[in-house]
């Protein structure tokens, strides 16, 4: 396993924090640190001393997308070789969107193409009031092809469809109104309010629990309504047999504090 220099690493207080780590480019996306990003996500799912994950970033910008440099290089690619890139990148944003712990993105900065679809795919995002979203790539006769794939489950059809077409970047407020981020925190707050949040997490649910429930999100919307509800139903019986729901529950019915 290559040392990992453009994404860090770190645990405290049950919280994985995965940094992306190249702020002289804005954490502009190649196959290296998309494969750093892979490798690290990997380990925090692994990772015993972790219950959920905070996406951040160094610098000023959380992330520009693709590196331009980069994808002017693979236009001397084959298809092939095209294709496989993709495939990298689709990877990273798929394990993102279906990884076991809760992952939160903390974006200090602009999030923009795919770096706007790393922000997507995370399960909770916070944001200071300055940042700028969207998704550029119909301006530089590129398409916004992989997280178009996730945004049009976040957001719908009509929404994604002015983010997409338009190019166009819009400011913090609006992403959150149109349910691209959660909450727009002062950047002085930004710190505090993710943490918290983060242990509150933490401290009060189930990591099982979290991890059955976000698995499910993924998986019912691309099922007919009978085969969602059958598969809910089995879920359904076997968290009850869980050691989390009887620990819960028995602790619920005795009332005494139950300690995740």
């Amino acid at each position: 396993m290559e040392e990992m220099t453009l994404v860090k690493y770190e645990v405290a207080n049950r919280i994985a924090t995965i940094t992306l780590n190249r702020p002289e480019k804005r954490n502009a996306l190649n196959a290296e640190m998309v494969t750093q990003l892979k490798q690290a996500f990997t380990q925090a799912a692994g990772d015993e001393s972790a219950k959920v994950i905070v996406l951040e970033a160094a610098g000023d910008s959380f992330c520009a997308g693709a590196d331009l440099a980069y994808l002017q290089q693979l236009q001397n690619n084959t298809f092939e070789e095209n294709l496989a890139d993709s495939n990298h990148l689709k990877e990273l944003f798929l394990q993102i969107y279906q990884h076991p712990k809760v992952v939160i993105a903390k974006i200090q900065g602009h999030a923009i193409a795919g770096g706007c679809g790393l922000a997507t795919v995370c399960d909770f995002s916070f944001t200071v009031p300055e940042a700028k979203f969207g998704y550029t790539e119909v301006r530089i006769g590129f398409i916004p092809a992989i997280v178009k794939v996730f945004l049009l489950r976040k957001i719908g059809e009509g929404k994604a469809k002015s983010l997409l077409l338009t190019g166009e970047l819009i400011p913090a407020e609006l992403a959150e109104s149109m349910g691209l981020v959660n909450t727009v925190v002062e950047a002085i707050e930004l710190d505090r309010e993710v943490a918290n949040f983060a242990q509150m997490l933490v401290e009060k649910n189930s990591g099982q629990s979290m991890t059955y429930t976000k698995q499910m999100i993924a998986a019912v919307q691309s099922m007919e309504v009978e085969e969602a509800l059958n598969y809910a139903a089995e879920m359904n019986a076997n968290a009850r047999a869980s050691e989390d729901c009887q620990k819960g529950i028995a602790a619920f019915l005795n009332k005494e504090k139950i300690v995740w």
